[in-house]
């Protein structure tokens, strides 16, 4: 399929060069209902939290010319055919980095394990912080649990009120220019 530790270390250089902080690489099944796959790519302007379209942009044609001059030199990044996504992390991100969970230190998080700490697996609760290695969350049901950051499977925020107030509004420049269609509008 994908070596995602091989494409991380091609497409972070290239988030980088624009001022971009990667948050994530992934393949998934693509959303867009075709069966394919997507490789899709999360990345960050650290000014702001979020990418807006011209950065996705940007960032999606560095690493398209770079993977296929890749391929084109023999090295293949993802076996058949996939989409590129390059997107903002949103509000409700996922947390993948160490400083994700120092950053976001206050605020809800669904955080599935590996493996059991203390007889759970899937925690949800307040994100205490991180200490070296080591994650710390109040959970709704188990209380104060902590583990290490390796075992983590996956982590996310949870949206809330909090976390709403708490980040950064989005770009909305050109949303001004957005022209509703008389047709569809009618359709409603």
């Amino acid at each position: 399929m994908a070596d995602i530790a091989r494409l991380t270390e091609v497409i972070e250089p290239e988030a980088t060069a624009l001022g971009f902080e990667l948050v994530r690489v992934k393949m998934m099944p693509s959303e867009a209902g075709d069966g394919g796959m997507a490789l899709q790519i999360m990345a960050e302007d650290p000014a702001t939290g979020q990418l807006v379209i011209d950065q996705c942009a940007a960032l999606s044609r560095r690493v398209s010319d770079v993977i296929d001059t890749l391929e084109e030199q023999g090295e293949v990044l993802v076996e058949g055919a996939y989409h590129l996504e390059v997107s903002s992390p949103g509000i409700d991100r996922p947390l993948t980095r160490r400083k994700d969970f120092a950053d976001w230190t206050g605020h809800e998080a669904k955080v599935s394990l590996e493996e059991k700490v203390n007889g759970h697996r899937n925690l949800r609760g307040t994100l205490i912080g991180i200490e070296g290695d080591t994650i710390t969350i109040e959970d709704r049901k188990a209380g104060v649990l902590a583990f290490p950051f390796d075992t983590i499977h996956a982590a996310k925020l949870v949206l809330t009120d909090e976390l709403i107030a708490a980040t950064q509004p989005l770009d909305t420049s050109g949303a001004e220019d957005i022209v509703e269609d008389e047709e569809e509008k009618a359709d409603d």
